[in-house]
């Protein structure tokens, strides 16, 4: 009996010192520099802007203010734009797009006529139009990629926007932007044809087949214009039960493969959420990098199979130019990060990404704009995360929520920065409470000196930057690490961006 007990004993301590030996073991992250995706494209580092409430007037534009400068645009927005060094700016839909007529926007301002739009129910002045955008994308050193009307709007209305705007002096068009003050081409080069043309909400819905026989003549059209436009087609953004974005996307593909460069995607990610928007649960929010990553997927398949029909040589991309992280406090921060982690990983696919909106990307106040959570995030990214990426093996622990299953607490993304000749690491902590301790192990390569880690957290995922008070920023500290090998503990619900130098 006592031979029994001592063996039970025995059992239960080897048990518990395995319990604790598992609890105990860190994170590892694999990084290998030879294990490569494709080069990132810097136009994921975008942004989309929309005439909707205040999003242009007053946040952008606003002659009125005293920070307006002599455009009308306010200064201390611009000032801050540039500092995020923004790719191209998505212009100027959005469901607003499906019933402008772009002549309203252009000639003198006080010749202008104000119209109703139908989209958001809201008088649009026409003080800020095609002119004006090409002014702001200048200012801040931004591409134009401007969206046309694939709704109400003609295939005329198409081709004579894109030559007022990229049209050489001698034809009417090109000549009426002269007139008006412009006299070098804006050099437009994106247009989306149409947006969102599948969904119900959208002025102009149309079927599949109805928007390819338009989209395929008004690209036609515009590549007559200009052979060098980059043309997006409107991809699906009608996410319901039954999966008729994947058909939509699949009849796009299949018609338009080969007169095409890009494939839009919408994604507002909230919508996977059980309750939607209304959902306040942090680890459900923290699981939505996986939907982005299922959109994205779904459709590189689709792509592939469409390229594969057509034994076309013209590659199509997948141009993610609406997506929304939230609202500037730090769950939006980490909302961004994941946003952002995907398109990395994606990289061989996602060659174009836009934010919605541009406005979002600071906090905007009466008193003067300011650095939101979102902008120090946005900032890490779009000037450290370039080059290549990296197929990146992560180890850690899991949850699961309604909607996915093994959801890994840490996302991961690596790159490759030959330029300032260094690997950058960016990790989401997705665990609300809990710190990560993690290995890093750099499987090839030579390193020297010390890493650089930099934080974006706050005490709360709620804290908010306001004007007078700005908690969440980031703050960095230098790391040692011996060999090929960093340990480091990753903060609960925060994002890390850490720069290692390669010899």
């Amino acid at each position: 009996m006592k031979k029994i007990v001592k063996l039970t004993f025995c059992l239960m301590a080897v048990s518990l010192l395995s319990a604790a030996a598992s609890a105990q073991q860190n994170a590892r992250i694999k990084i290998d520099i030879d294990r490569q995706i494709d080069t990132i494209d810097p136009n994921i580092y975008s942004a989309f802007v929309e005439p909707i409430r205040t999003v242009v007037y007053g946040s952008i534009y606003d002659p009125e203010s005293p920070f307006a400068d002599e455009n009308g645009f306010r200064q201390d927005f611009i000032d801050l734009l540039k500092e995020l060094n923004v790719r191209s700016v998505r212009w100027p839909g959005g469901n607003f797009v499906s019933g402008y007529n772009w002549e309203d926007g252009i000639g003198p301002k006080d010749q202008r006529p104000a119209k109703r739009d139908l989209a958001w129910n809201q008088i649009e002045s026409n003080q800020m139009g095609t002119d004006e955008y090409a002014k702001l994308c200048s200012l801040i050193g931004a591409d134009n990629f401007l969206c046309v009307n694939g709704g109400t709007g003609t295939l005329d209305d198409a081709r004579h926007w894109v030559e007022y705007c990229n049209g050489e002096a001698g034809t009417y068009y090109a000549d009426l932007r002269i007139k008006y003050g412009n006299e070098k081409p804006f050099n437009v080069k994106y247009v989306g044809l149409g947006n969102e043309i599948d969904g119900p909400w959208q002025m102009g819905q149309k079927s599949a087949e109805d928007y390819c026989k338009w989209a395929l003549e008004a690209g036609k059209l515009i590549s007559l214009l200009d052979e060098d436009v980059k043309l997006v087609a409107s991809g699906a953004s009608l996410y319901r039960p039954g999966n008729d974005w994947v058909d939509w996307n699949e009849y796009v593909l299949d018609k338009m493969i080969g007169k095409i460069d890009y494939l839009s995607v919408h994604r507002y990610a909230t919508e996977a959420l059980p309750g939607g928007r209304a959902n306040k649960v942090f680890s459900d929010h923290m699981s939505l990098g996986l939907d982005i990553d299922e959109k994205i997927e779904t459709t590189q398949a689709l792509i592939k199979k469409a390229m594969v029909k057509s034994e076309s040589e013209r590659p199509v991309y997948i141009s993610f130019d609406e997506y929304s992280p939230g609202f500037g406090g730090l769950l939006s921060s980490l909302m961004l990060a994941q946003h952002l982690n995907s398109f990395i990983r994606h990289a061989d696919v996602v060659k174009m990404a836009n934010i919605t909106m541009i406005t979002n990307l600071v906090g905007n106040s009466p008193e003067g704009d300011f650095k939101n959570s979102v902008f120090h995030t946005f900032s890490l990214y779009s000037h450290n995360a370039l080059g290549t990426a990296l197929d990146v093996k992560t180890i850690c622990d899991d949850y699961d929520n309604e909607v996915f299953n093994n959801i890994p607490y840490l996302d991961v993304t690596a790159v490759l920065n030959e330029a300032d000749n260094k690997v950058i690491i960016n990790v989401v902590n997705r665990h609300e409470t809990d710190a990560i301790e993690t290995n890093i192990d750099l499987q090839s390569g030579e390193y020297t000196g010390k890493a650089t880690a930099n934080l974006i957290n706050a005490e709360s995922i709620d804290t908010r930057n306001t004007k007078d008070a700005q908690p969440v920023q980031v703050e960095s500290e230098q790391v040692s690490f011996k060999g090929n090998t960093l340990l480091y503990s990753f903060p609960a619900h925060s994002f890390t961006q850490i720069e290692i130098p390669i010899k």
